[in-house]
């Protein structure tokens, strides 16, 4: 693809450059983190978007998630011994397609614990991992028990937004509603209850 436009042209005459060549490269090329560039209404805006969270579905669980993450990556950055010289990639490899395979009933590889399910990983490892990595970088405990209740909370009850759907589509199929019926009552009460802004652990069918 090569567009028509100059963007020189464009800047000069003050509208802001299209850029389809970065747009269509940025939608087919993975990242886990990547510059977005979009115009929209005659303006323009740039993000920094961070891949490796995943999305929601409350305000509240990504914020948990964030604090989950930001503060285990910091912990294991300034560990003494790096968890890269404990296992290998093709170890971290096999457990990043085992828990997109499989969710919540994934088994992982973890140094010292060997072959585990991702809650009591969390529960027993990673957590006290990002209490610490958060205290470190002086996040107030209240922020620190809050956000960091929501993982815990979530693991005990073994909830999280892609097994809430898959239970509420299962629910409604047993109830009597046909698949696309179903689907489509679930994504309704998805939007209904993520703009009532509890965690997704707390959700009912």
């Amino acid at each position: 693809m090569c567009s028509e436009e100059d963007p020189r042209e464009a800047l000069e005459s003050g509208r802001p450059p299209l850029l389809s060549e970065l747009t269509m490269h940025n939608g087919t090329v993975y990242r886990w983190n990547r510059p977005i560039y979009d115009c929209a209404d005659g303006g323009y805006h740039l993000r920094l978007e961070n891949r490796v969270l995943p999305a929601g579905p409350s305000i509240v669980d990504v914020l948990a998630d964030a604090a989950f993450y930001y503060g285990l990556v910091h912990a294991l950055a300034r560990s003494e011994r790096p968890l890269w010289t404990q296992m290998t990639f093709d170890a971290a490899e096999e457990n990043l397609h085992a828990a997109a395979r499989d969710g919540l009933e994934a088994r992982l590889y973890w140094p010292e614990v060997g072959w585990v399910g991702p809650r009591e990983l969390v529960l027993r490892r990673l957590l006290p991992l990002a209490e610490e990595g958060l205290a470190d970088y002086g996040v107030a405990a209240e922020v620190r028990d809050r956000y960091l209740g929501v993982i815990e909370a979530r693991c005990l009850a073994g909830r999280n937004g892609a097994t809430w759907q898959r239970e509420a589509v299962a629910a409604r199929e047993r109830a009597g509603e046909r698949r696309r019926a179903a689907l489509r009552g679930m994504m309704r009460d998805y939007l209904v209850l993520m703009h009532e802004g509890e965690p997704v652990h707390t959700w009912e069918q």
